[in-house]
């Protein structure tokens, strides 16, 4: 089969088209075969860094395509189902290829109303930011800061945190303010005029995808116990001591798979009230172009390979 892999770390242009040997489930996993995967900053930092040693890798969690083989003891699908999920994160996901194996439990039913490669968007993305949120415990009524709503994960989490009843503010830039409205936050505030610490306080928690001071900054503008959970900044015993410090919780937030959430996001979906933008999609031979897309850190939305 088709893939792309790496037989070393470093730039984009170590992802080499591969002819590797087409996989077979084991047990409890379906093989699946790739329509679209999606991709995520996690995507370009494994490709410069690993820490995956049996060469050749392949990369990609992010998939959306159709079952066409049954590993042992699997009944949740059948050959033939469509399907999505974030598969294997974060041990090695070996989904830019024609066909990859998955753990039946780290897959759903992909929703009708979502092509491929949407479908293939809105997993690690949005599964991020529901657990961010649950770690929160995001109330509906409650106020949210989230840093860069307009990206990958933000524009999800704008989405969410509105379904869960939150009064939402996103930081943007002035020429994505009309997008990140539209997903429905109640406020947009350019972070490029002024710090944000100068222009909300007293809110009840932010969720920070940028990472660096951005997520310190941040204690200072929830209120006494109020929640600032990061998803790029890992939380060190000083870091904790700081928020302590504030009178603020802070956390940081892994994403793991989960058929219950995936679920829970496609019924949103279903429902109308959750949306992926895909800003631009690459063919599975272009993904170094994709990788390079994803580190220009201007994305709007997601970036997808599409499979043929």
């Amino acid at each position: 089969m088709k893939a792309m892999a790496l037989y070393r770390y470093g730039d984009p242009d170590v992802l080499q088209p591969e002819d590797l040997p087409v996989p077979q489930p084991h047990a409890g996993e379906v093989r699946v075969k790739v329509h679209a995967v999606g991709i995520n900053p996690v995507d370009t930092k494994r490709r410069q860094s690993g820490p995956y040693t049996d060469f050749p890798v392949v990369l990609g969690w992010d998939v959306s395509g159709v079952v066409d083989a049954l590993g042992d003891d699997v009944d949740d699908f059948k050959v033939g189902d469509l399907v999505f999920g974030m598969i294997r994160f974060p041990d090695e996901g070996r989904a830019y290829a024609e066909y990859v194996t998955a753990p039946a439990a780290q897959l759903a039913h992909k929703p009708a109303a979502l092509s491929h490669a949407q479908a293939a968007a809105t997993t690690l993305a949005p599964l991020t930011a529901l657990q961010v949120f649950e770690r929160m415990n995001l109330k509906a009524g409650q106020t949210v800061l989230i840093h860069a709503g307009a990206g990958g994960v933000g524009h999800f989490a704008v989405q969410l945190a509105k379904a869960r009843g939150a009064v939402v503010i996103a930081t943007a830039s002035e020429q994505n303010r009309d997008f990140v409205l539209g997903l429905g936050a109640d406020e947009v505030i350019d972070y490029r005029t002024r710090p944000f610490e100068q222009q909300v306080s007293g809110l009840d928690a932010v969720f920070d995808t940028v990472g660096g001071d951005t997520f310190t900054r941040s204690f200072g503008v929830v209120k006494p116990d109020g929640w600032v959970v990061g998803i790029v900044t890992r939380l060190t015993d000083e870091l904790t001591v700081q928020a302590r410090q504030a009178g603020v919780n802070a956390d940081w937030v892994w994403v793991v798979p989960s058929r219950l959430q995936l679920e829970e996001i496609s019924a949103l979906v279903t429902a109308g009230r959750v949306k992926p933008h895909v800003s631009q999609t690459f063919a599975l031979e272009q993904v170094a172009d994709a990788h390079r897309a994803q580190e220009t850190g201007r994305t709007v939305g997601k970036i997808v390979l599409t499979v043929d």
